[in-house]
């Protein structure tokens, strides 16, 4: 699975019209009957019997999917109200054919006429994946829209009449970047869709920032087109030859220290929780050791609440560095649960300096929030910083701001950019959290983790599972996955577990689902 841009779009769809592999009016043909393919998929009951549908079609290619649409439910026997914009002479070739298609059969009105009333279906083709601006419906039409998501069914398959049908996108938000673009308008934003019919590839906007939320359920539709390795790539489950041990050939496979050995640091007594999820997460995920690191007025509760994981007593940097005598240990972890201060930056620091792996989190990212660039000055290749969007904030300020601003063009900046931005100043793999979980390594190579339809786990937004992840991402280091390979195979194993357990889940129940995981993907 690979997401594109809608330029990469356009660019697939261009050469297989140049090479005379299809023509445009082909594909908007295929498109609009994917859409009425889905559309019947997704509601069985609206291919029974016919319906009154309200098509409201834009200026350009998507109005013209608008068009192919209304007369293929026309042609079903439904009755089709449709209502456009833009003057036709202005239309692309191949829309303006088929906005001439459906005048032979039907009438086009103003789309500030549109009117919903006994609408089962209404369709949204107005602007698509080209929008590169703000849209604002007309105040009538914004309000309906508003009414039809304000109750709590926004973009979550609402089951009542009319259900709204997105093609490509709904209008208004940002095909790369999932953000809404801003307009003058109090409506602005409020186009959404109970289904979202796309097609070739999902794109980026679908899986990011908004765009779940906006898109409801997301459908793609094959139209023909040949797929050519455009776009960037989900996170994907660990396969058989990935999984495992990669230290190393030869004896010794069956040894314990053959599958790396994780230190993972605590914070002081009555903050010990957070590493301790973390180690039993690293545990779990195949490291064949694990230690918690602690200070002295720790010891006793760390060593209470583990049994596979070890205890040692770290105080501070000094102690660290004695730990680290111990070749064996090869990654580290600092941040759940670690308190902040001096003594936890020199520690950082200490960590750092050593040259294993580590994977810093939470509390070992914040604790630089007033000196971000020391942090920065220290990083290395063998590092992967996990921050959710606050963290992110503290160490990369300016980046953050600029996602921050108020998108009025696109393509907008995109947490996507922003992590690949992080991840260049860093030097190291930048695992930014959220649903849209984006893992980038120096030189802009990413992935995305979508935690959305059909695999989002908002059960997931609990305490301590970013801790576990963290721990996640950990376990894999010692085993010997590269930073971003663990990054991105820990994000899909976390969400995993989390659907494997369902609702009701807390973070501890994350790391016990992980051999049900790795039976069911073939482990």
């Amino acid at each position: 699975m690979r997401l594109l841009t809608a330029v990469e779009m356009r660019a697939i769809e261009h050469r297989a019209m140049d090479a005379g592999e299809v023509t445009g009016l082909e594909l908007m043909e295929r498109a609009g009957r994917g859409v009425v393919e889905a559309t019947f998929a997704k509601w069985p009951e609206l291919a029974k019997t016919p319906h009154r549908a309200v098509i409201l079609c834009g200026p350009g290619n998507n109005g013209g999917d608008g068009y192919v649409i209304a007369r293929l439910l026309r042609d079903w026997g439904w009755e089709v109200a449709v209502f456009g914009m833009g003057a036709p002479q202005a239309m692309p070739p191949d829309a303006a054919e088929n906005r001439e298609r459906w005048r032979q059969m039907g009438t086009i009105a103003p789309l500030e006429e549109a009117d919903f009333e006994g609408a089962d279906l209404i369709v949204d083709a107005l602007f698509g994946t080209g929008l590169s601006r703000g849209f604002a419906p007309p105040d009538r039409i914004g309000a309906e829209f508003h009414a039809l998501f304000a109750d709590g069914f926004w973009g979550h398959g609402r089951d009542l009449p009319p259900r709204v049908v997105a093609v490509d996108i709904p209008s208004g938000l940002d095909a790369d970047t999932g953000r809404v673009l801003a307009a003058d308008s109090p409506w602005c934003g409020d186009v959404a869709a109970h289904l979202t019919v796309t097609f070739h590839r999902a794109k980026l906007g679908h899986v990011l920032a908004d765009g779940p939320f906006h898109c409801g359920e997301l459908a793609v539709v094959d139209i023909g087109l040949s797929d050519d390795g455009a776009g960037v790539a989900l996170a994907r489950a660990p396969d058989p030859v990935r999984a495992e041990p990669a230290l190393g050939k030869g004896s010794g496979a069956d040894h314990k220290f053959y599958h790396g050995h994780a230190l993972i640091l605590s914070g002081g007594i009555g903050r010990t929780g957070a590493a301790r999820l973390a180690a039993r997460a690293a545990l779990r995920v195949g490291a064949g050791l694990v230690t918690l690191g602690a200070p002295g007025s720790a010891i006793l509760e760390c060593a209470a609440h583990s049994t596979a994981v070890m205890v040692r007593r770290c105080d501070g940097s000094e102690g660290l560095s004695s730990l680290l005598q111990d070749k064996r240990l090869n990654t580290l972890c600092l941040g759940p649960g670690l308190g902040q201060g001096a003594e936890v930056r020199d520690l950082v620091l200490a960590a750092l300096g050593a040259g294993r792996s580590v994977v810093l989190d939470a509390d070992g990212l914040s604790t630089f929030s007033d000196a971000p660039d020391a942090l920065l000055a220290a990083l290395h290749h063998k590092v992967v910083l996990t921050p959710h969007g606050g963290e992110f904030a503290r160490i990369f300020p300016d980046i953050a701001a600029r996602l921050n601003e108020r998108a009025t063009d696109g393509p907008a900046y995109s947490r996507l950019t922003a992590a690949r931005d992080a991840a260049d100043r860093a030097g190291c793999v930048v695992l930014l959290k959220g649903p849209d979980t984006i893992v980038a390594a120096p030189g802009g190579r990413a992935v995305i983790h979508a935690a959305a339809y059909d695999r989002a786990a908002p059960w997931l937004a609990t305490a301590g599972s970013g801790d576990v992840l963290a721990g996640l991402i950990t376990g894999l280091m010692a085993r010997g996955f590269d930073p971003f390979e663990a990054a991105q195979t820990g994000a899909w194993l976390h969400t995993e577990a989390a659907l494997a357990f369902g609702p009701g889940l807390i973070a501890e129940d994350l790391p016990e689902m992980l051999p049900k995981v790795f039976r069911d993907i073939g482990l």
